[in-house]
């Protein structure tokens, strides 16, 4: 099934899923076989398609996952348009190059529905030789002494795993659509009181060639983007869980 953010939604058949799982993709169609096989049972894949060439939309569809077409580029906008199309109380993130699997979201879910956090956060654990790039985790620890610094949130890690209630989620009026996403999530959410907690999860060697921060050229520019979601003002108004 293929559809547009801006679309209608289809009929529904079957059960609703029990859990949206928005996967960004870019040219991903080595890795998605391994990561669609993880997604847990009863939970639905959301394979937002960011202009790939290499046949990720038919790979992810003859696997079952829904595929959404986002057509403006960025990580942010890939993220996003997964956002808005799905219709499940609790939307989880993931990358789709099988760095990360999406069957360790379950203990995320699980946290959101009990109440014990408003947004879970996968802290990478490096698993293997060039799993994380020393360039990447220099940035990543950059960015969260500003983010410390800006909310006093003490997290050690701004990842693309993480799982939050998709109403709540859309009322933070996230704007940035480029690599600056992840992290403006968690600083309106910190913003708006939310609770927001770390889980260690493995961070295995991706699959084919990062776009974003594979090189350092990639990750400067990430840490830009990032950077100028930091140097935003608060919101007068938190949007509380």
């Amino acid at each position: 099934m293929t559809t547009s953010p801006s679309s209608p939604e289809p009929p529904s058949v079957g059960p609703a899923p029990s859990v949206d799982v928005v996967l960004p993709c870019l040219d991903e169609a080595a890795a998605l076989p391994w990561v669609l096989r993880r997604i847990p049972p009863g939970w639905r894949a959301l394979v937002v398609d960011n202009g790939s060439t290499d046949g990720s939309d038919r790979v992810a569809h003859e696997l079952g996952a829904t595929v959404v077409r986002e057509e403006r580029r960025g990580f942010g906008a890939a993220c996003h348009a997964g956002l808005t199309a799905a219709t499940a109380d609790i939307v989880c993130f993931c990358d789709c190059d099988a760095s990360l699997d999406p069957s360790h979201l379950v203990p995320f879910v699980d946290e959101i529905r009990s109440g014990g956090a408003d947004l879970v956060l996968g802290r990478r654990r490096p698993q293997g030789r060039g799993a994380w790039p020393p360039h990447a985790r220099a940035g990543n620890a950059a960015l969260s002494l500003l983010l410390r610094r800006r909310t006093g949130l003490r997290l050690r890690d701004l990842g693309p795993l993480r799982a939050a209630r998709r109403e709540e989620l859309l009322a933070l009026d996230l704007a940035d659509r480029r690599s600056g996403y992840p992290l403006e999530m968690v600083v309106r959410a910190a913003d708006a009181g939310w609770r927001i907690t770390e889980h260690d999860v493995p961070y295995t060697p991706r699959t084919g060639a990062s776009k974003v921060t594979g090189t350092w050229r990639g990750t400067l520019q990430a840490v830009r983007d990032m950077s100028r979601v930091l140097q935003q003002p608060p919101a007068r108004e938190g949007v509380t869980p």
